[in-house]
């Protein structure tokens, strides 16, 4: 069997091949002043702005690429309330019901994200979520893990190795069959909620690169590469792994991740088409686009240096099909795109959202490992409320100081 198909393209995702609608952004060429200042233009920036500006906030956006690039383009955007770290790790780590109200709060936010997105028209897939058995959580591990969900309320069902065989093509000792989840295309949806912003006066400029911020407890004021200024009464970083340098980073560390696409094979798609991922480290995740591809991620390694990480595609791609057709034998794993990107981890994988320390009147909303995009909605409304004088009650959960334990 040929190991790509002969339109193989490297580099870039299978998001960057398809037409989004534009975003209408402009270079900074003077000074400027805002109500708040959105430092990304990704799906956290655009989620922010997006919410911020339906509030009634004056937002403005800066971005040193544009509009959805970056880590944006890199996601395979499987959009699950299902945290990283599973329950009963989670639970051990921050205590029971932290941990179960930090699931709770993940699955608010995907529901919320689905009914933004359907007000925007933006088109997703609801699928359910298959949690296979791995090296962190063998089957037996599983059932104990999913014993915690259904006690924390998540509807849960545990598949044995025979049923996931027979039904879905699978092979693997157990899985968590669980519902609620969606797929998306994270550009299309990134540009969709940056539009709606603008369209209710929110300025996006790019490419601008901040270089300096001067927080004081009057005011923010954002210096950047060409020598302007953004005056602000708050600023948020939505810079994904980016760390600007103001920002500590204990308790964080970056990866990298590399990505496949498969050719069309509508007909050979398992049942349901649910997104697959696997209680391992690092583990493998699956889904399905709606052109009929299969998108298999993983192979993740603890650095970010762009140029060693490109230089992997080749070697992770192989590895990725190799994995793909054990998994799933039935799949043409023959590859269109492949593509890698890099992303941020925290030691209980939950994202950190708040003040950053030392900083008055700046926030970050940093999102990390697979529930970047519902992270980055969960970021949005603490912020929003924050500044529209509603305190979130479980902003506790995300705080810097929090993630330093």
């Amino acid at each position: 069997m040929a190991t790509r198909s002969k339109d193989l393209r490297t580099g870039r995702s299978v998001w960057e091949y398809g037409r989004a609608a534009s975003v209408p952004y402009r270079p900074l060429r003077r000074d400027s002043e805002t109500e708040v200042l959105v430092v990304g233009a990704g799906i956290t920036g655009a989620m922010v702005a997006d919410m911020l500006s339906a509030e009634g906030f004056e937002v403005a956006v800066v971005d040193r690429r544009g509009p959805a690039k970056g880590s944006t383009t890199a996601s395979t955007a499987l959009v699950q309330y299902e945290i990283d770290t599973p329950l009963v790790t989670l639970s051990r780590r921050i205590g029971r019901r932290d941990a179960v109200r930090a699931w709770r709060r993940s699955r608010l936010a995907v529901e919320a994200l689905a009914v933004r997105l359907g007000e925007l028209g933006v088109g997703f897939e609801r699928r359910d979520s298959l949690y296979l058995a791995g090296d962190l959580l063998d089957a037996e591990a599983l059932k104990g893990e999913c014993d915690a969900r259904l006690a924390a309320g998540f509807a849960s069902r545990l598949v044995a190795r025979q049923e996931l065989r027979a039904v879905f093509g699978i092979r693997a000792a157990a899985a968590i069959l669980s519902h609620g989840g969606f797929v998306i295309d994270p550009r299309a949806a990134t540009c969709a909620m940056l539009r709606s912003a603008s369209d209710v006066g929110a300025v996006i400029h790019a490419p601008v690169r901040v270089m300096d911020i001067d927080a004081r407890m009057s005011r923010v004021v954002a210096t950047c590469e060409n020598g302007r200024r953004i005056r602000a009464s708050h600023l948020v970083l939505a810079t994904g792994y980016e760390f600007p340098k103001h920002v500590s980073q204990r308790g964080h560390k970056i990866a990298s991740t590399w990505a496949i696409a498969t050719v069309r094979q509508r007909r050979k798609l398992w049942p349901g088409e649910c997104m697959i991922w696997e209680a391992a480290d690092p583990y493998l995740y699956v889904r399905t686009t709606p052109d009929g591809r299969v998108i298999c991620g993983g192979e993740d390694e603890p650095f970010s240096d762009e140029d060693r990480r490109d230089a992997l595609i080749a070697e992770k791609t192989a590895r990725l099909r190799r994995k793909l057709a054990r998994l799933l034998p039935a799949i043409d794993t023959r590859v269109d795109f492949a593509w890698t990107g890099s992303f941020g981890q925290s030691a209980t994988g939950l994202p950190t959202i708040g003040p950053v320390p030392g900083m008055p009147r700046c926030w970050a909303a940093l999102g990390y490992g697979g529930n970047g995009t519902t992270y980055s909605r969960l970021a949005a409304e603490i912020i929003t409320g924050e500044f529209a004088g509603r305190p979130d009650t479980d902003s506790d959960l995300f705080t810097f100081a929090r993630q330093r334990r």
